[in-house]
């Protein structure tokens, strides 16, 4: 096992250094900071050259990477156009963001995996019909539109919750945009669970439990689910990644102040320090995700072991 962790880590160096470097060039190579920091105004000669020679624009795309590399192993992602640097940026985004995402992940593991044990155990009964349409009905409708009808339902017309989230962010008022965060990633989990459940139903080692005359409820749980999980946590350990950074649109409807809302900032604005550090974190979350689900699978699959 240590030998493989060591391995996966030193794989780990390549695409990590490829996929920044891959967004650092379409950032800097295919727009210019210097025009988006003064918008339509025209910079002053001497100050933009000033300011090219700060980011050290006049350098090479190869120089500007390595510089950007050897800054961020000190903990320095550079500064924002507001002057204000990417580091304290993430410091008070990224804490809400995951807040956010663990309520969005324990709403996909506890909805998602119990609707789809329960589908999978009744395939082909109006139960598991009525689940699978209803997922379809999910992952058809936007999230936008999901977000600002649960946002209008929930937070204005029956005020169960607040309708926006303050700039704290508590827990308890990240329960409804995680639900609406979710809620795809929900869908797809159920589905998922749904269709190995009914697959492992029919095999070998679940008649050979059966038939010892062993309890349902540990056939299930014991046999039947930790064999079909497998998928399913293969997807929720991805979906960490992208629920992080593809929380732009729920953090926009709720005005929540995290990785998405200043990744969005960013884009709009063109401001490139911001965009390339925060992006940068999010493939180290991705890459460190894919790990974790690995050894997971030796945890759930004992027949898997890893030299």
């Amino acid at each position: 096992m240590g030998r493989y962790v060591i391995r996966r880590l030193l794989q780990m160096i390549p695409v990590f250094i490829g996929s920044t470097f891959l967004i650092f060039f379409m950032v800097y190579a295919l727009g210019d900071p210097v025009a988006a920091l003064f918008g339509d105004r025209a910079p002053d000669p001497a100050t933009a050259a000033r300011i090219r020679a700060d980011l050290h624009l006049n350098d090479s795309l190869g120089e500007q990477y390595l510089i950007y590399m050897r800054n961020i192993f000190t903990g320095d992602f550079g500064t924002a156009f507001n002057g204000q640097s990417v580091t304290s940026l993430m410091a008070s985004a990224f804490p809400v963001t995951i807040r956010l995402t663990i309520v969005a992940i324990v709403f996909e593991i506890i909805i998602g995996i119990t609707l789809g044990v329960l589908t999978g155990m009744r395939r082909g009964r109006p139960v598991d019909t009525g689940v699978l349409l209803l997922s379809l009905i999910v992952i058809s409708v936007p999230t936008f539109v999901t977000g600002y009808v649960l946002q209008y339902l929930f937070g204005v017309q029956w005020k169960l919750t607040s309708p926006s989230v303050s700039p704290s962010a508590p827990l308890n008022e990240l329960i409804l945009p995680g639900l609406v965060l979710a809620l795809v990633s929900l869908a797809y989990v159920t589905r998922l669970t749904r269709t190995s459940i009914a697959e492992n139903t029919r095999a070998d080692y679940v008649r050979t439990a059966v038939a010892k005359g062993l309890p349902r409820h540990r056939v299930i749980t014991r046999h039947l689910l930790r064999n079909s999980l497998i998928p399913v946590v293969t997807f929720i350990g991805t979906d960490i990644g992208a629920l992080m950074g593809g929380a732009i649109v729920t953090e926009r409807i709720f005005n929540i102040h995290g990785v998405g809302y200043q990744l969005y900032q960013g884009i709009l604005r063109n401001n490139a320090p911001t965009v390339v550090g925060f992006v940068t974190i999010l493939v180290l979350v991705f890459l460190i995700a894919n790990l974790l689900v690995d050894l997971l699978y030796a945890v759930l699959d004992p027949r898997i072991r890893y030299a």
